[in-house]
């Protein structure tokens, strides 16, 4: 009897710490087989991101490229950038689930905002050596963390190179390898440029669907690195080519306002009224001035706008 307890004891605590029953009850860090549901990232992108498909070709390639490939030879590394309200902080939010499925709420995620973590100046020494250790820490303990730096166009010069070793083609630093490893740059900066390029198109006849990476990764990355409100102003991430896209942001125009309208709507398990979505997609401002093709918030006060309207 005392045989059999002890090897049902055994059995027990085998079976209580085999990874699957224990992961299903903590968050543990994916495995080096995990791969990304493609055809889940890109339904979830066709049917929530409205007016990219840039960004959404990109990432979605970029984002398969690097999960199935099992031995990376540098972290991946994607800057998004355009106006507010566009979907960079969602298009962020989603690959993160993707990755890890508690997305902002996983241990395995971290999110950086320049004005709360780096807010002062004469600190950007502190800041360099903060960062460093925490993103050392947290790769040592999940090899595939996520770090997402938003606010970018307001980070002080020169802070954001302190990572630079940690994105560069070394196998290790310090005995750390941060290959594996996914960061996520957003930012406004470029945004002017970027509505200028979609707005040359609008107004040479072309479809905005006709724009290709091509047309603005160069300018883009130019910008920002002369731009000294971007955050990566003559930084060597640019200057070494560590990042691996420069992911633009079309500015919306109102078709795609009213899509955001319709979906705030059935997430708030309203039928869809379309009376009360032209009447939210007429409170916006749009741009220029003369056209008003697009709209200068993007879909960013829309759940603000429609709470105006829940009575109805």
């Amino acid at each position: 009897s005392v045989s059999l307890a002890i090897g049902v004891a055994w059995a027990l605590t085998g079976y209580l710490s085999h990874p699957n029953f224990y992961c299903s009850y903590v968050e543990c860090c994916p495995s080096d087989g995990h791969r990304i549901n493609a055809t889940a990232l890109r339904v979830q992108l066709d049917t929530k991101l409205f007016g990219q498909h840039l960004a959404k070709d990109v990432v979605l390639k970029a984002m398969m490229g690097f999960t199935n490939n099992p031995s990376p030879k540098k972290p991946l590394t994607l800057s998004l950038h355009g106006w507010a309200g566009t979907g960079k902080n969602f298009l962020s939010q989603i690959l993160a689930e993707h990755v890890h499925p508690a997305g902002l709420h996983s241990k395995f995620v971290h999110l950086f905002l320049a004005t709360l973590h780096f807010p002062h100046q004469d600190k950007v020494k502190l800041y360099k050596e903060q960062l460093q250790n925490w993103i050392r820490g947290n790769v040592s303990a999940c090899p595939h963390s996520v770090f997402i730096f938003d606010e970018m166009d307001k980070m002080h010069p020169g802070l954001i190179d302190a990572i630079k070793p940690f994105l560069d083609y070394y196998e290790q630093v310090d005995r750390v390898s941060y290959r594996k490893a996914i960061f996520i740059f957003l930012s406004n900066a470029g945004g002017d440029l970027i509505n200028k390029a979609a707005l040359d198109f609008w107004t040479s006849g072309k479809s905005r669907e006709e724009i290709q990476l091509k047309d603005l990764e160069l300018m883009l990355s130019v910008g920002v690195f002369n731009n000294k409100n971007s955050g990566l102003w003559h930084s060597s991430l640019i200057d070494r080519n560590l990042i691996d896209y420069f992911v633009p942001f079309l500015p919306l125009e109102h078709k795609h306002v009213k899509m955001c309208v319709r979906a705030e709507m059935t997430a708030r398990g309203y039928a869809i009224d379309e009376k009360i979505v032209q009447a939210v997609a007429d409170e916006m401002t749009f741009f220029p001035k003369e056209q008003k093709i697009y709209s200068d918030k993007g879909c960013k006060t829309v759940q603000a706008k429609l709470d105006i309207h829940e009575d109805f």
